[in-house]
C-alpha cells in the first residue's frame, strides 16, 4: 500500500535551498546528510521534501510560459498561506485565484526556479 509519495529536488546548493524553504516558505529542516550537506529534508505540516547536491536536469524552455510545475501541494487554506507566504516576501508567479478545476490556488517559483502550486479544494 502507498502511504505517501516525497518529491525528491536537484540543487546546486543545499545551504541556500535549506535557507529559502525555512525563511521564505516556513519548512523545518529534518536533517542533512554529510559536510558540507549532499542531502537534506525539510517538511512542513509533516509533508516532506528531499533534496540532493546535483546538476538539474536541463531546464525545459517553455516551463514558466507553459506553468510546467514540479509539485502541486494541496493545503487547508489557500488564502491564509498566500498572506503568510507574501509577508515572507516569496516570489509568485500566479496570485491566489479560484480555478475552473474547483480549487483556490497561487504558484511559488521557488529560490532554484520550481514552480510549486499550493491549492485547497473550494
Amino acid at each position: 500500500m502507498v502511504r505517501q509519495i516525497v518529491p525528491l529536488f536537484f540543487t546546486k546548493d543545499i545551504p541556500g535551498t535549506l535557507t529559502y524553504y525555512q525563511e521564505k516558505l516556513g519548512f523545518e529542516c529534518l536533517g542533512t546528510w554529510q559536510d558540507p550537506p549532499v542531502y537534506a529534508i525539510v517538511a512542513r505540516d509533516r509533508q516532506a521534501i528531499h533534496f540532493r547536491c546535483a546538476d538539474p536536469p536541463t531546464p525545459n524552455p517553455n516551463k514558466y510560459p507553459n506553468e510546467l510545475l514540479d509539485a502541486y501541494l494541496f493545503v487547508e487554506d489557500a488564502d491564509a498561506l498566500y498572506a503568510e507566504l507574501a509577508a515572507r516576501g516569496v516570489e509568485f508567479t500566479r496570485t491566489v485565484d479560484n480555478m475552473p478545476w474547483g480549487c483556490r490556488e497561487f504558484v511559488v517559483k521557488d529560490c532554484d526556479g520550481r514552480l510549486l502550486a499550493f491549492g485547497a479544494n473550494l
